[in-house]
């Protein structure tokens, strides 16, 4: 699609499956749960539960890793009947402080963008998920310093967005949005009638996918990898 970015002065920056690697090690921990519960289940039937679990449970939690460590938590007890054993639990838990504790692995081109970016225009991180556990993150990545903002968000529907837009006096004309996820990342900012750039990560949380319609419909323009976005933004 063709655009243009000459009025942009503000550049959004997804976090998770952006700028670092996130959702393999999710797809592991569900790996990981499911050998843990095969004597009660098949992996399928894990798998699904424990998706539907999270979902019921999004309200109540939100984002992230603890929140998912809470889910494999009632699953297990669910799909045994209550009968599975304190080690199985105690395991569990484990599987989730391993997540907090991997290090975090920046995806490539990422600093080089920044660097790049940081000179000309505002950056700033647009991410959900647990606060603490975003903030250490972006600590680790030793990125923190290109950011002039970091908003960790509850979720990303058009609501949240445009009051952290309208809180940061931020003009949706001036405004580009880049991320891996259709649902959370470009549609909601679309609609917003600002800019958006999806760059899609190999793997993609079943809840963040949309239709083929629904992405159809929408205009944005989406990139293999985020050094391109310096064709368009230099």
């Amino acid at each position: 699609m063709e655009v243009d970015f000459k009025n942009i002065k503000v550049i959004g920056f997804d976090a998770d499956d952006t700028l670092w690697v996130n959702e393999t090690y999710f797809r592991e921990a569900e790996e990981t749960f499911a050998k843990l519960l095969e004597g009660y289940e098949t992996k399928n039937k894990i798998d699904q539960e424990l998706f539907k679990m999270e979902m019921q449970n999004l309200g109540r939690y939100g984002y992230g890793i603890k929140a998912f460590v809470l889910s494999m938590v009632e699953s297990a007890l669910e799909l045994s009947n209550n009968k599975v054993s304190n080690t199985v639990i105690a395991k569990i838990l484990n599987i989730g402080k391993q997540m907090i504790d991997q290090p975090v692995e920046l995806l490539p081109g990422v600093e080089s963008v920044l660097q790049k970016l940081q000179s000309k225009y505002r950056l700033i991180v647009l991410t959900k998920g647990d606060l603490l556990d975003q903030e250490q993150k972006l600590e680790k990545s030793g990125l923190k310093k290109y950011f002039h903002h970091v908003e960790v968000l509850s979720d990303k529907k058009e609501e949240n967005y445009k009051n952290l837009l309208d809180h940061l006096q931020i003009k949706t004309s001036e405004f580009v949005m880049l991320g891996n996820s259709l649902k959370s990342d470009v549609l909601p900012i679309v609609k917003l009638g600002a800019q958006a750039v999806h760059i899609p990560f190999h793997t993609t949380w079943v809840h963040e996918t949309v239709s083929k319609e629904e992405e159809e419909s929408n205009s944005f323009l989406t990139l293999n990898k985020i050094e391109d976005i310096l064709d368009y933004l230099k």
